[in-house]
């Protein structure tokens, strides 16, 4: 079952420290999904294949954020177990039609088999089942291009849902998130996903502005980080003690 098949917004963060801890933490206290992130944290491979099934064991829904577009670095993280990938700056629906491509088995796509695998169950799992499998395809809008191409990738079969990246999207113009154009181009790209009847996500540096987002038609959240995480909680608790008389 995909997480975009319950009744709540899925909530999740992100993942950058290279331990296993901070992702049982994050599962017992009830997060939804996780993104491992292979674009801006300093994670090998081998341990975002750790953490992705640590995730996958403890209920999470494991995604992982890949660094590009690479066909061999998507097939890594697919057999490595990976339930669906976050894949940043697809501008146009040519890049993302070759992202799906990398993704999907042949007919419909060019990854290759790996049935002995993690997402092979090591060679256990029936080929019929492996062959089926259709991890989630997520791409990065960030630029105001990949926004105005909004319809265009969603109107891809292989397309579960588009992610906005406000951070590089604001750096695109030169401006902030908070800014009036880049929160137009953010309606525009949910408004745009509402239509396609697929969901849009966006990202939040802390949780008071996500339900005013989901009220309006945000389709997933990701908050914080758990870097982020720590060293909030980390600095109020100094603050707090040396406040103290």
């Amino acid at each position: 079952m995909s997480m975009f098949d319950r009744a709540e917004v899925p909530i999740g963060t992100w993942l950058k420290i290279p331990a296993p801890e901070p992702v049982e933490i994050l599962a017992h206290v009830g997060f939804d999904f996780v993104v491992v992130d292979l674009e801006h944290a300093p994670l090998s491979l081998e341990t975002a294949y750790r953490i992705v099934n640590s995730a996958a064991a403890l209920g999470l829904t494991p995604l992982v954020r890949v660094p590009d577009h690479t066909p061999a670095m998507i097939q890594k993280i697919l057999d490595a177990g990976a339930h669906g990938l976050l894949v940043p700056k697809v501008d146009t629906a040519e890049q993302a039609r070759a992202v799906c491509r990398a993704m999907r088995f042949p007919p419909d796509g060019e990854r290759g088999a790996g049935g002995t695998s993690k997402a092979g169950r090591w060679g256990l799992r029936p080929a019929a089942e492996y062959y089926a499998q259709r991890p989630l395809c997520i791409p990065q809008l960030e630029s105001e291009q990949a926004i105005r191409s909004a319809a265009d990738i969603l109107a891809l079969s292989d397309v579960d849902a588009v992610f906005v990246g406000p951070a590089d999207l604001s750096l695109s113009f030169g401006t902030t998130p908070d800014d009036a154009a880049v929160r137009e181009l953010i309606g525009h790209a949910i408004r745009e996903a509402k239509a396609a009847g697929k969901p849009c996500g966006i990202a939040f540096g802390d949780a008071p502005p996500v339900a005013a987002a989901i009220e309006d038609g945000c389709g997933f959240a990701l908050v914080s980080n758990d870097t982020g995480m720590l060293a909030k909680a980390a600095g109020g608790l100094l603050e707090r003690l040396r406040g103290v008389e």
